[in-house]
């Protein structure tokens, strides 16, 4: 693998590259989601690449080896679409993209502002919806309303960022409570005046899927970078939604796929809901989508056999795009 630095808006993307130079497919690009770096998709840059494929990964900006503005605005929907345009004109000027967590509404998002550099997307863990007339933020008010909810947590700057660097076994207990090992309910049960660590148990061994080889890189990553920027993507989601104006109603017209695991807990964002049941409704030319039995949020880390699979299925049936 190799590493690229892609130029953007004033600021410098991060990005590693793997599998040939050049390449009769259109190259794919991995883009991740919180709190996660390109590292996450460690497992589909090998195996893609060891099948001729040339597939890179992002580390989004405020994360890893990208640059990090300090600014809220820096961190809307938008100013990340532009960045993954930039990194597909580095790379030829039309891609592929997958895009997990925060990675997939970075990548649709992609794909409804820069239609002509995106020939089809898969989005994992997080469904396409297209914008309507309601903040996400209000939504999630009514729905949760007396109870703990992460997003909201997020919201005050300074607040999660010290508790998040305080504890050196964040990371591990994030990854934890939200994969399909665990037995912990997730963030939907705690009071709302809880903080997002608060119950989150620490495993012990690690979850077999996230060696301490890997875990220390994430560690390293946010040792060293801080988690202002991670954490400003959740607070420019109401200038996601003023800037999303032109947008709304519109679906996704490349062709696309979801892919995620059975027991995430984005599955039940919405009370008494399955969001994953018409995940297919916002995409005109949906390809399927899989839900991978006993994965929990991080699908590629946890079932990368599973997810390569899928994701495998889904470009096989976009030869001669």
């Amino acid at each position: 693998m190799r590493t690229l630095t892609v130029h953007n808006a004033g600021l410098a993307l991060n990005v590693v590259v793997a599998g040939p130079e050049h390449s009769a497919d259109l190259p794919i690009l991995c883009v991740h989601g919180w709190p996660e770096l390109s590292h996450s998709w460690r497992h589909q840059l090998a195996y893609f690449a060891a099948r001729g494929r040339r597939i890179a990964a992002m580390d989004v900006r405020g994360y890893g080896a990208s640059d990090k503005p300090h600014a809220i605005a820096a961190y809307s929907l938008s100013a990340l679409a532009s960045d993954v345009a930039a990194v597909i004109a580095a790379l030829g000027g039309r891609a592929i993209l997958f895009g997990h967590d925060w990675g997939a509404p970075i990548v649709w998002n992609t794909a409804l502002r820069h239609p002509a550099a995106v020939a089809a997307v898969a989005g994992l863990s997080v469904p396409f919806a297209p914008w309507g007339e309601t903040r996400f933020l209000d939504m999630m008010r009514m729905m949760h309303a007396g109870k703990f909810f992460y997003q909201f947590y997020f919201q005050a700057e300074g607040v999660a960022e010290a508790e998040l660097a305080a504890d050196p076994d964040a990371l591990a207990k994030l990854y934890f409570a939200l994969s399909g090992d665990a037995q912990y309910p997730g963030f939907g049960r705690k009071l709302p005046d809880a903080t997002v660590l608060e119950g989150l148990p620490l495993p012990d061994p690690l979850p077999t899927w996230m060696a301490a080889d890997d875990l220390a890189i994430y560690k390293t990553a946010f040792a060293a970078g801080g988690w202002r920027g991670p954490l400003n993507r959740y607070r420019a989601q109401d200038i996601d939604f003023e800037e999303a104006i032109p947008l709304r109603g519109q679906m996704i017209a490349q062709p696309a796929a979801f892919i995620a695991g059975t027991r995430d807990p984005v599955r039940h964002f919405a009370p008494g809901m399955d969001l994953y049941d018409a995940a297919g409704a916002g995409c005109s030319d949906f390809r399927g989508t899989s839900l991978i039995e006993g994965a929990g949020h991080w699908v590629q880390q946890e079932a990368p056999e599973a997810t390569n699979a899928a994701l495998s299925v889904f470009l096989d049936g976009l030869r001669g795009l």
